[in-house]
């Protein structure tokens, strides 16, 4: 797979200190990249040490955020403003029932085509990608530009670890199903548990993260703890929350909403505004944040992301797959 090499930047467009509240952080170039909100390409930018200016040490394959002219999207929206069945259909409904979804004890089964399936505890998980190694990445969530600074771990680096064989051509994850932790779930809204997939290059691809935090503080559970998916260059509904299982398969996974809606949600769900949903335009988008009569912005195809992932589709119909 090919290494990206972005260029260094001046210690001047570091995003200050006290900002993010401890030194292993990113820059923001002027402001960040959210879902295809800025008007102009997105630059990619290597880590730096919020103090020093230096590059930090992160590894080359995972050392990339987006930037932009947008500010980063205020902690309350992010968090109170949400697309969690599981938790709740209102907006601000996750937030509310948060405190039902206990997240420890936590383990994630790996099974399917590869050689090493297994059980991890969160806590193994956590250990193999200590804090201070981590990456923070910029992108939007859900159905509206959201700008979101990620903590986590390239999820290439988790599935090489159980080593998927040639029969490997996707990536399956299920959430929890316990309508306890997760009254939502009490409810026939969807066919629990939420299931979602990946094309086994887009699971590998650099920019897939597994989260475990944003700014800088452990991931709240209405937006997915204890690890929630993160596929910046797709729609939010890819990214699945407080996830449980991660399966190997050699045939593609049928994921939730593309099973309820074949007609309004495809199993690639790359944002590209020349496909309209059937009943709304994709074209432009709303920033959150800025009210419910702001002009929205211009939707960049694969959420701003193109030149690093349009070589996945390379000969594909992307109206047919959508």
């Amino acid at each position: 797979m090919k290494r990206f090499q972005p260029p260094r930047i001046l210690s001047s467009r570091i995003t200050d200190e006290k900002l993010w509240k401890s030194r292993r952080k990113i820059i923001g170039a002027a402001g960040l990249l959210g879902a295809g909100t800025l008007l102009g390409g997105a630059g990619l930018v290597r880590y730096v040490d919020a103090m020093s200016g230096r590059p930090d040490e992160a590894p080359d394959d995972a050392a990339f955020v987006a930037t932009g002219p947008l500010q980063p999207t205020p902690y309350k929206y992010i968090t109170h403003y949400n697309n969690f069945y599981e938790l709740g259909v209102g907006k601000q409904t996750p937030a509310e029932n948060a405190h039902y979804l206990k997240t420890r004890p936590w383990s994630v089964e790996i099974s399917g085509e590869c050689e090493k399936p297994g059980i991890l505890d969160i806590e193994e998980i956590l250990k193999l990608f200590p804090s201070e190694e981590r990456i923070y990445r910029f992108r939007c969530v859900e159905a509206w530009a959201m700008v979101v600074p990620w903590e986590g771990f390239p999820l290439s680096k988790l599935l090489k670890r159980f080593q998927p064989t040639s029969r490997a051509k996707y990536v399956e994850f299920r959430t929890l199903y316990d309508p306890e932790r997760m009254p939502g779930q009490k409810r026939d809204i969807l066919p629990w548990p939420y299931v979602e997939g990946l094309r086994m290059d887009e699971a590998m691809h650099p920019l897939t993260l597994i989260a475990t935090g944003l700014y800088g503080k452990e991931l709240p559970a209405q937006n997915g703890a204890p690890l929630r998916l993160v596929v910046p260059w797709k729609y939010g509904f890819k990214s699945i929350k407080s996830i449980v299982s991660i399966r190997f398969t050699e045939k593609q996974p049928r994921n939730t909403w593309n099973i309820l809606q074949p007609d309004e949600y495809g199993f690639y769900a790359n944002v590209n505004p020349a496909v309209d949903h059937p009943r709304w335009s994709q074209k432009r988008e709303r920033v959150l944040g800025k009210g419910i009569f702001a002009e929205k912005q211009p939707t960049l195809p694969f959420n701003g992301y193109a030149e690093q992932v349009a070589g996945l589709y390379r000969g594909m119909d992307l109206r047919k797959y959508f």
